[in-house]
């Protein structure tokens, strides 16, 4: 698609990958503009690879990985095969881990998930494939882990590995402690991991305790390893793997200790490190192709001032000769001049009226000028990837633009199904069991009833639930969206259920993204026109479905850009479920009152099956959703009080999506 959404609007522009600077990183990191670049480059290295062993006759061994990180190498893999005639008859894979105890046909099982993504579609021999046995007993887990690596042994040794890493820095199920000399061997899984895959398996109480692994010793043996870790909140983990000396606590910074081991990053997973975090601390901007954009000055400046604990209008030349900003000082003589630029740019971004107030000219950053200010009533669509994102990230700017008079449509672009306890589901069935006895109707409706009973009484963990479950819980979350957005002052005419269909698989692990769920997409945007679109840009949840949702509006807004009304539209990205947008990269924030945070308050709590404890509350926030909610908006209007502007009781932060060409 041509539309991309830059998740870091002040982040340094590159061109192309980008090699890793030497200084800081202590191993190579390369790093692309988006995670589909990122995967077709992994995949054509070990095509090339294997293309060069068998016209030398000799065959390959890759290392394997699985999870969300790896699934569109191979899906490249897949197409180089069927497209371009790539083979992997010569070809010998070996996976890092496996869940014990876990059934090979089980949905969880790193061995369907191979089948599933990668060895069913591609002509690989059933022999040359090696996957750890999820099935052993106990007795006999340690004579097969030996035996793991005398396959390997055997085999030549593994030419290529491919790995993730997970938030505590492992690589295969290598936590914390994971010496250099492990081997292939059973580990208890750590409370963090454990939780991150509480998901795939509905909750963390059906993950397995424990996964046979491949070692960090193993792993180092292999002649080539590449790393791949995409998405926001692989940031942190990867810059301690990358900047911090090797620790056994972070076992992919052993990797630092290979002789031919790299990180491929995407933009995302890649904020974190100093080059894109604060390059001024990496050396002359020129060394590395960049120059100082007001973008990465609005950076450098609030980086300052809250690296010195100061508000932006007391820094001082000094201040910035002293942190690395002399150069940036050089260019503009004096630090006063810088401050008030800053400021301003701060102060520009605050406003109460996010639709535009009619008749005046919007001073919001990123908009020269309000094309439509005569507009008194513009269409706004709010898309929310799950029933209650709307109001959980932007709830009090929701409110504020159907009190100013706008025409504001939500979309509810899946329907959240997975999401709602078995027991919230069945005392729903209870209540309209009861409901339409009480009429004398509704016989169809008990057998319905005894069937789901019948499903949960005998429902074995992680199970998919049967359509009519599906279905109970896709109502209970539709109902909950209704009575939100109605509260907020939509109008009933106005509310969206789009159930795109990449989502309805009933597993937690979703679909690719498909014409039909753009069609349905696009259809809506057409019918609207919209001056506005907030779509949600909080790309760290866990789950994914908000990258798969963010997407679907860019690329609808692709297939509409012939559109008068597309050229002048502008689309918002909100955050708030996940994480919060950093103040340098905010374009618009939106002050609310404690009676508006009060009210977004209540407006969240309309969606009651996700009250108290979520389903899928994410791995990294134990509090609920409101909670993390108000804590996120007062301290971002906190942040704003420390940078010398206006004190809010909170502040909901916008960034206005600016199209690259791809």
């Amino acid at each position: 698609m041509n539309a991309r959404v830059n998740t870091s609007p002040s982040a340094p522009i590159y061109r192309g990958p980008l090699p890793h600077v030497t200084t800081i990183e202590r191993i190579p990191v390369t790093v692309y503009d988006d995670s589909s670049e990122a995967s077709k480059g992994v995949a054509r290295e070990i095509a090339d690879l294997i293309r060069e062993r068998e016209a030398a006759g000799q065959r390959t061994v890759l290392g394997l990985a699985t999870g969300s990180t790896p699934v569109a190498v191979y899906d490249e893999l897949i197409r180089l095969h069927q497209e371009e005639g790539l083979s992997f008859r010569n070809v010998i894979t070996f996976n890092l881990d496996e869940y014990w105890p876990m059934e090979p046909a089980a949905l969880q099982s790193y061995h369907r998930f191979m089948r599933e993504h990668l060895f069913d579609h591609i002509d690989i021999l059933p022999e040359n494939v090696h996957i750890p046995d999820g099935q052993l007993a106990r007795q006999d887990v340690a004579a097969a882990c030996s035996h793991y690596e005398e396959q390997i042994r055997d085999a030549g040794g593994i030419d290529l590995q491919l790995l993730g890493i997970g938030r505590t820095g492992h690589i295969g199920f290598n936590e914390p402690g994971s010496s250099l000399e492990s081997r292939t061997r059973l580990i208890t899984l750590d409370s963090v991991t454990r939780a991150d895959a509480a998901s795939d398996f509905f909750g963390e109480w059906n993950v397995p305790r424990q996964a046979i692994t491949m070692g960090v010793g193993s792993i180092l043996d292999a002649r080539r390893v590449v790393l791949l870790a995409f998405g926001e909140h692989k940031a942190p983990i990867v810059r301690r793997a990358v900047e911090e000396a090797p620790s056994s606590h972070v076992s992919a910074s052993s990797l630092q200790q290979h002789p031919d081991a790299k990180f491929v990053l995407d933009r995302a997973a890649a904020a974190k490190l100093t080059r894109f975090e604060s390059p001024w601390l990496v050396g002359p901007l020129e060394s590395m192709d960049l120059e100082w954009t007001p973008e990465l000055i609005r950076k450098a400046v609030i980086w300052l001032a809250f690296t010195l604990q100061k508000p932006i209008l007391k820094l001082t030349d000094e201040d910035y000769n002293e942190h690395g900003l002399q150069d940036m000082l050089s260019h503009r003589n004096r630090a006063y001049d810088i401050n008030i630029d800053v400021f301003r740019a701060l102060q520009d971004t605050i406003t109460g009226w996010p639709g535009g107030k009619p008749g005046e000219q919007r001073r919001i950053r990123g908009i020269a000028a309000d094309a439509d200010t005569g507009v008194s009533s513009k269409r706004v669509v709010i898309f929310s990837p799950h029933p209650d994102d709307d109001v959980i990230s932007m709830g009090g700017t929701f409110i504020r633009l159907c009190e100013q008079g706008h025409e504001v449509h939500v979309a509810y672009q899946t329907s959240g199904n997975i999401a709602v306890w078995d027991e919230t589901a069945d005392a729903h069935v209870d209540f309209v069991e009861a409901f339409c006895r009480s009429f004398g109707v509704g016989t169809k409706t008990s057998e319905i009833a005894e069937k789901i009973r019948a499903f949960l009484r005998d429902k074995e963990a992680g199970a998919v639930d049967i359509p009519e479950l599906q279905q109970v819980k896709g109502l209970i979350r539709r109902t909950e969206a209704r009575a939100g957005a109605r509260y907020s002052g939509v109008h009933p005419d106005r509310i969206h259920f789009l159930d795109l269909p990449f989502y309805e698989t009933g597993r937690v692990r979703k679909k690719p993204i498909g014409p039909e769920d753009i069609r349905i997409t696009a259809d809506l945007l057409d019918a609207v026109k919209p001056h506005q679109i907030y779509a949600a840009g909080d790309l760290s949840d866990p789950h994914g479905t908000h990258r798969v949702c963010l997407a679907s509006v860019f690329e609808a807004l692709d297939s509409l850009a012939d559109r008068d009304w597309v050229k002048h539209c502008e689309v918002w990205l909100y955050r708030g479920a996940w994480q919060e947008w950093e103040p340098h990269e905010i374009d618009m924030a939106v002050p609310l009152s404690p009676d508006e945070v009060e009210r977004k308050r209540m407006a969240i709590f309309k969606h009651e099956s996700q009250k108290d404890r979520a389903l899928f509350p994410g791995p990294t926030d134990p509090r609920e959703f409101w909670q993390r909610a108000e804590d996120r908006n007062r301290e971002t209007a906190r942040l704003y009080d420390r940078l010398g502007l206006p004190e809010y009781e909170a502040l909901e932060g916008f960034v206005l999506h600016r199209p690259t060409a791809s």
